[in-house]
């Protein structure tokens, strides 16, 4: 796939986007609130040497969807620090951004934003390419991990501790021990190890569950709630299709994804239609199109039969490889209705249907389906591919349609019988070229005569 098709690909949503050379290696790492619209400026016009060079180095696109703008400056710094992209140039200047800065020479570290100075006692994370967006990010890592942020203990307690912002140091309402607990959260969050982060404290309110400490429990519950609303930063391919495999209870990742959809007008015109998703970007070499023409009722059911048999015979008999998932368009009985195909053909895989409308994700072997909540990026995600197979879909049957209507002009003229209409597609191509036709063209075709030929040119004359 190129690098203008990856980036029709791209979600319109925010995020972080790594672009890579062909050696796979990140060279410029951007934030945006639109990933589609921001990596498509880099590739439009060329505004500096810099932008050329990107042009023609870049040979993928990586990209990670975070819930607002804000979020992604964070990944967006944490990614630059530890993958040292070429070309992100601007960072280097340290001293015109703005750092997080821990102060770990005291007791009960505070937090805060400010330039960097080199000072001892003082851990800096950054730089940050907008301070607005840095001072909404803290807010958001406040509220699941309150901190101080005053220059000086106050010997009462501010309004960030009524807001349950900051735990209370001034107060001793919190041990130093527990108080630094959080400190070192809040650094595994920004440099961006989400996961381990999640799974240290998944084993903590176990141990606190244990030992009845019930309150406890609940506190580091509520953290880990804070941080699931947090797109992962390790979002990358292979944590999202893990996510996907588990959420899903899959028998193994679904890197290669084949999505099904029907589309007809009362059964006339009917067609499926196949998209393939390899490892979350649409592999369009590998999409496919079916016009029905086995199926006796013009159902979905029956359709849904007649394509997914068609496929996966097609799949036996030229001993390709299977996809590791099938996600179809509709509800219960199309899941039903696949898997017993399938299953006359000795195959057993995994099989979704995503219902429109209510969402609703239908699992072989479960009673009821399954609800994703709707900025679930699993659900989002398979949203993604089965739209794409209904606008592939919908694609081919507007063109079935309009090819029978311009071909059905033929039908209404005299002396021309299927071989003749047959013969006149072929060698025109269209009805429009055979429109644009004169007498001696006319007479090239197989089985035409003078006087068929000049029905034919009046008949396109009157209209």
């Amino acid at each position: 796939m190129d690098i203008k098709e990856k980036i029709k690909n791209l979600p319109e949503e925010p995020g972080v986007y790594i672009l890579k050379d062909k050696e796979g290696k990140a060279i410029y790492i951007g934030k945006a609130t639109s990933l589609r619209k921001r990596v498509a400026s880099h590739f439009h016009r060329l505004y500096s040497p810099k932008e050329e060079i990107l042009q023609k180095k870049t040979a993928d696109i990586e990209y990670i969807p975070t819930a607002n703008e804000a979020e992604a400056l964070l990944w967006e710094a944490a990614l630059i620090k530890e993958k040292q992209p070429l070309y992100n140039i601007n960072y280097r200047d340290d001293k015109s951004y703005p750092f997080l800065k821990i102060t770990i020479n005291e007791n009960f570290p505070r937090i805060f934003i400010g330039r960097r100075k080199e000072e001892r006692g003082i851990l800096y994370f950054g730089p940050y390419s907008n301070i607005r967006l840095l001072k909404e990010a803290l807010k958001i890592i406040r509220k699941i991990f309150p901190f101080r942020s005053c220059r000086i203990l106050p010997k009462k307690p501010c309004l960030y501790y009524s807001l349950k912002l900051c735990p209370g140091p001034c107060i001793e309402a919190i041990e130093e021990k527990d108080y630094k607990e959080i400190i070192r959260n809040i650094c595994l969050l920004l440099e961006g190890e989400k996961e381990e982060l999640e799974k240290e404290l998944i084993e903590k309110m176990g141990k606190e569950v244990e030992e009845q400490n019930f309150e406890r429990a609940a506190l580091i519950r509520d953290q880990l709630k804070g941080l699931s609303q947090l797109k992962s930063l390790r979002w990358g391919v292979e944590t999202i299709f893990e996510e996907l495999r588990d959420t899903l209870n899959l028998k193994r990742i679904p890197y290669r994804i084949e999505a099904f959809d029907l589309s007809h007008l009362s059964g006339k015109e009917a067609v499926g239609a196949m998209v393939s998703f390899y490892k979350g970007m649409p592999d369009k070499n590998n999409y496919r199109r079916f016009k029905i023409k086995l199926s006796l009722v013009r159902d979905d059911f029956s359709m849904l039969r007649e394509v997914i048999y068609r496929r996966f015979k097609r799949l036996i008999e030229e001993r390709k490889e299977f996809p590791d998932l099938v996600l179809l368009d509709g509800g219960k009985g199309h899941l039903e209705t696949a898997f017993s195909e399938l299953k006359k053909l000795g195959i057993t895989m995994d099989l979704i249907a995503l219902e429109k409308g209510e969402e609703k994700i239908y699992i072989l072997n479960k009673k009821e389906p399954l609800r994703l909540p709707l900025n679930s990026h699993v659900l989002q995600f398979l949203q993604r591919v089965r739209d794409e197979a209904h606008r592939f879909a919908i694609t081919y049957h507007k063109k079935l349609r309009k090819k029978s209507v311009r071909e059905s002009e033929l039908d209404n003229i005299k002396g021309i019988g299927e071989k003749r209409r047959r013969a006149l597609l072929n060698f025109f191509g269209s009805v429009e070229m055979i429109k644009q036709a004169n007498l001696e063209e006319l007479l090239k075709i197989r089985g035409m005569n003078r006087r068929v030929a000049q029905d034919l040119i009046n008949y396109f004359k009157l209209r």
